[in-house]
């Protein structure tokens, strides 16, 4: 066993599943750019074209419930190398694929292993992380997302040149090597850590967890940092650059990566907040930030105020990561919570397939503002949730508190 470095007194699992995280993100920016342009090889429409990634994410939704359910029946470790291997083998062979039914086909059942994967991978995360350090832990798994997401379109372009069905093969590389590392560094857990049936699991059901407002206030805000953030600024950003500001789409690309950078250099930041201040405080500044980020958009009049409005949406990014985690990991209390987890990753899901619909609607009735204002109205109806609910962190007495750690 290779012998993993702590990172900030976090666990040693979760600096393994940040590189992980990395792997899969930069994996699927260099894939995601081509997808459509392969799937147009066939001679299929555009939607026809687009609906191979709608199927990624749709089988993502309906596998996150039994997902749930199987990690609970055998364990964390076990079901996050399987649905990498099903991920990896099905991107090789949709690199390999001789017509349009193939690659829609073995994409859903990447969406399937991804299912798997994430869920499988946060309740790990939260169960080997003590409730002092979830938001950090969160804030340092979702920044080898965040690296791997930014740097991968980057190389995705460069694969492309070589060929259309490189970044497929090169995604089944980097999920192959994700593998690796899951299955040679992870260390075994103990029986009793790693499988959590009877009784214990049976009370810690969705259902009876659906009932706590701080569980609400979680996938309230999950819900709507899928809707704006993975769905709606994705789908109308380079169109509001191009269509409503007249700058080319380079300036979109430049506002993405503002983002980006803004929310990687304060993760750490957020996470440290969610752990000292409170899960509440940390997520009621995230949503209501994001909220300012959507009105900064409705009303901006140049490209200065555009790039002001993407990086405050990162700064809202820093908190909405790290917070809606934690809290989860607080009302799972140590269980294994693979259905909680699981009715929490749907609520993103959820949110990002019906944001661009939506907010594709709405351009074509009324406008951008109109448009960004749909993200504003789901944001603070989040908030509200955020603001009604209880603080989940369990003060540590003053000598085990992380701030005198």
């Amino acid at each position: 066993m290779v012998r993993v470095p702590k990172v900030g007194g976090l666990p040693r699992e979760v600096s393994v599943l940040a590189a992980i995280a990395f792997c899969v993100a930069l994996g699927f920016g260099i894939v995601i750019p081509a997808i459509p342009l392969f799937a147009r090889t066939f001679g299929v429409s555009a939607f026809a074209a687009s609906a191979v990634i709608s199927v990624f994410a749709a089988m993502r939704l309906v596998s996150s419930p039994p997902a749930g359910w199987l990690v609970n029946r055998f364990g964390a470790r076990i079901i996050m190398s399987t649905g990498l291997a099903i991920v990896a083998v099905s991107s090789l062979f949709a690199g390999l694929a001789t017509d349009y039914g193939q690659l829609l086909v073995l994409r859903g059942i990447g969406g399937t292993g991804s299912a798997m994967f994430t869920i499988s991978a946060t309740a790990l995360l939260l169960r080997v992380t003590e409730p002092e350090y979830r938001g950090r832990a969160s804030g340092l798994f979702q920044a080898g997302f965040l690296i791997g997401g930014v740097v991968g379109p980057a190389v995705g372009g460069l694969v492309i040149g070589i060929s259309i069905r490189a970044p497929f093969f090169v995604y089944a590389g980097t999920l192959f090597a994700a593998f690796i590392v899951a299955v040679s560094l992870l260390p075994r857990l103990a029986k009793t850590e790693e499988l959590n049936t009877g009784e214990d699991a049976d009370r810690l059901s969705f259902l009876a967890t659906l009932k706590l407002p701080a569980y609400q206030a979680a996938l309230g805000a999950n819900f709507a940092n899928g809707f704006v953030f993975f769905g709606l600024r994705s789908s109308l950003v380079p169109l509001f650059v191009v269509e409503g500001l007249r700058q080319g789409p380079g300036l979109a690309g430049a506002g993405f990566v503002v983002a980006a950078v803004v929310q990687a250099g304060l993760l750490t930041f957020g996470g440290r907040t969610a752990d000292r201040r409170g899960r509440r405080p940390a997520l009621v500044v995230g949503l209501a930030v994001g909220s300012l980020s959507l009105l900064l958009l409705a009303v901006a009049p140049n490209s200065w105020l555009f790039l002001v409005a993407m990086a405050v949406a990162g700064f809202s990014g820093a908190f909405l990561g790290p917070s809606p985690t934690a809290i989860v990991g607080d009302v799972a209390r140590g269980h294994h919570g693979g259905s909680v987890v699981a009715g929490f990753q749907m609520m993103s899901d959820f949110g990002s397939i019906i944001g661009p619909l939506v907010g594709g609607l709405l351009l074509d009735l009324s406008g951008f503002p109109v448009a960004f204002a749909a993200g504003m109205a789901i944001s603070l109806m989040a908030l509200g949730l955020a603001i009604r609910m209880p603080e989940t962190l369990v003060r540590q007495p003053a000598e085990k508190s992380p701030d005198n750690a």
